[in-house]
């Protein structure tokens, strides 16, 4: 069996076990806030599949991607422009450091004071926490580009544009991708806090209310789903990033 076969027989048993053995643990469980996994699970089946997709799953999920891709847009171009001017990254970082170590929650009354309390307050909390990562990622790939084929680019008059396109954001990629990767993580979790203080709907406000009115099952129902919905980004995050990538991991594995 190959490497990769190996690697992906583990990855699909691990959680298999995992799953076997909470089910075994959890079945004769009489506490009331540990409930059987069949429980929760036929509870997630009666309250995800596909009953609370419209009303709470669709509200949530276009918060997150309207945060986390005006992130991205923002994080990308400040990058790029930080990164490529010494003089304007030393002048922006004391601002850049300030902003990027106020707690997310802090911010949540002062959306809420000024954007109200629908989804743009949201949006704009996910978008300012998801920001940080990958403007600073983006920073560092572009200013540690390799200044040799910046300086060559220039001797042979390429346009900048081009040395944009093709020395600068290719080489920066990685990084970028990185800042981007660990945003999305936070973009989840933004959205769940923010629809625990403020709203009527999402997937964080049916964890809290089911909390509240002590639906242990329907809890426990929406903690899954957000792990699930975790998982399912990362999984496909990886899939685009080795795509867009496939150059740089080609050339990693010839280097070794």
């Amino acid at each position: 069996m190959s490497r990769r076969a190996t690697l992906a027989a583990v990855e699909i048993a691990v959680p298999v076990v995992v799953i076997a053995a909470i089910w075994f643990w959890s079945a004769g469980s009489d506490v009331y806030y540990y409930p059987p996994l069949s429980d929760v699970l036929k509870t997630f089946k009666d309250t995800w599949l596909f009953d609370r997709v419209g009303s709470d799953v669709i509200p949530s999920l276009i918060r997150l991607f309207f945060g986390y891709f005006i992130a991205v847009g923002v994080g990308v171009a400040g990058g790029i422009a930080l990164g490529m001017s010494p003089v304007l990254r030393r002048v922006a970082a004391p601002i850049v450091e300030f902003l990027r170590a106020i707690p997310a929650p802090a911010l949540l009354p002062f959306a809420l004071l000024v954007l109200g309390v629908g989804n743009d307050s949201k949006i704009f909390v996910i978008a300012f926490v998801c920001l940080w990562p990958v403007l600073l990622n983006a920073v560092d790939g572009v200013a540690g580009v390799d200044p040799t084929l910046v300086d060559t680019g220039r001797v042979y008059r390429i346009p900048a544009s081009d040395r944009l396109r093709y020395v600068v954001l290719p080489a920066a990629a990685p990084q970028i991708f990185a800042g981007m990767r660990t945003s999305l993580s936070l973009a989840l979790i933004l959205m769940v806090i923010s629809e625990m203080v403020a709203s009527s709907n999402g997937i964080g406000y049916f964890v809290l209310q089911s909390q509240r009115s002590f639906a242990i099952p329907e809890m426990w129902s929406g903690i899954i789903l957000l792990g699930l919905l975790g998982y399912v980004f990362n999984a496909g995050f990886l899939l685009v990033e080795r795509r867009v990538l496939a150059w740089y991991r080609g050339s990693r594995a010839g280097a070794e």
